[in-house]
């Protein structure tokens, strides 16, 4: 593996002992720096090949299963273990101007070593390290509090997300109520749906590996560190709650969109049905003058011209007055 790789997928390899940064550490070190006690190693990737993969799990002793899953992204989110170490899928969010970026970050975690893996994912894990490092007395207490530094950050950008989509709901709700019903306005609604529900499959997922980490895996999760797992949950589950009040009001939103859309359907018909009534009464009297009887008593009429134009201007006049007072004109 060339230099050049590393610089370009790595994005940070520290090792650290009693919650105090050791230096940065190379791939190729690894291993040996695993071999001190109360030493651990956070090594941050993004878009990593399968050859690195393959030199990760040499120097981390880390499953085959999991390292196949981290080369292929689009992963679900779960938790699974492997042995005396832990792998982890979240899926990430953030707001762009107008849609939702979702990635994915698959994390490695054991007594010794957290590894990330990002995929697609815009969000950027200098600002967890900082925030950690400024922590020491908490980063001492190993890898089990890098992962929820790392799981807390992911959540804590979903509120953004949530807030945003909320704006451009009230939004488009805005345009139903103010403007006539379009169909991009009906594309908007249904692709706002669309990311919420891809918003709350990345979520739900997080309560139940909350739910876990809280119970299990003692080895790396310590006693102390597992009460933060649950204030995720909690933010998870609000998080939820904005998703399903959000959704309640955008599938109202549909409907009352479709209404207006029925309402303005019916308008067309009636102004057309209204028409076709003053129509109908100049469409009588000329077809019955135009069946040519030869003893018709009007024709030799001199004023017959005049009064049944007269009166089918008059009676269409009425007609349209009538139906203009009723709304259907």
């Amino acid at each position: 593996m060339s230099l050049e790789t590393d610089t370009s997928m790595v994005m940070k390899c520290v090792a650290y002992k009693h919650g105090i940064s050791l230096g940065d550490v190379t791939i190729e070190d690894i291993s040996e720096v695993l071999k001190h006690p109360e030493t651990f190693v956070w090594l941050g990737l993004r878009e990593a090949d399968t050859e690195l993969l393959l030199k990760i799990q040499e120097e981390f002793g880390l499953h085959e299963l999991s390292i196949e899953d981290a080369c292929a992204a689009h992963q679900r989110p779960k938790l699974e273990e492997y042995g005396e170490s832990l792998f982890m899928v979240l899926h990430t969010a953030a707001l762009s101007e107008d849609s939702v970026d979702f990635g994915e970050t698959h994390i490695f975690v054991g007594s010794q070593f957290v590894v990330t893996v990002r995929h697609g994912s815009a969000l950027d894990h200098r600002k967890i390290r900082a925030r950690c490092e400024s922590m020491p007395h908490q980063l001492a207490k190993g890898p089990g509090f890098v992962l929820y530094a790392i799981m807390d950050f992911i959540v804590d950008n979903y509120v953004p997300v949530i807030d945003g989509l909320q704006e451009r709901f009230e939004l488009l709700e805005l345009a139903i109520f103010e403007n006539r019903p379009s169909r991009k306005t009906m594309e908007d609604l249904y692709e706002l749906k669309r990311e919420l529900l891809l918003l709350k499959g990345a979520i739900m997922p997080v309560i139940d590996i909350c739910n876990e980490l809280m119970r299990f895996h003692n080895g790396i999760i310590p006693k102390d560190v597992r009460v933060y797992f649950r204030d995720i949950a909690d933010h998870i589950k609000r998080v939820d709650q904005a998703i399903d009040s959000t959704r309640e009001m955008l599938i109202s939103a549909m409907h009352v969109h479709l209404t207006f859309e029925t309402v303005r359907q019916n308008e067309v018909v009636k102004r057309l049905a209204g028409w076709g009534a003053i129509l109908a009464i100049p469409t009588m009297v000329f077809s019955w003058y135009g069946m040519n009887f030869k003893h018709m008593p009007e024709l030799n009429w001199e004023y017959s011209y005049p009064l049944v134009v007269g009166g089918v201007i008059f009676g269409s006049a009425l007609l349209y007055l009538r139906l203009k007072r009723a709304g259907w004109l």
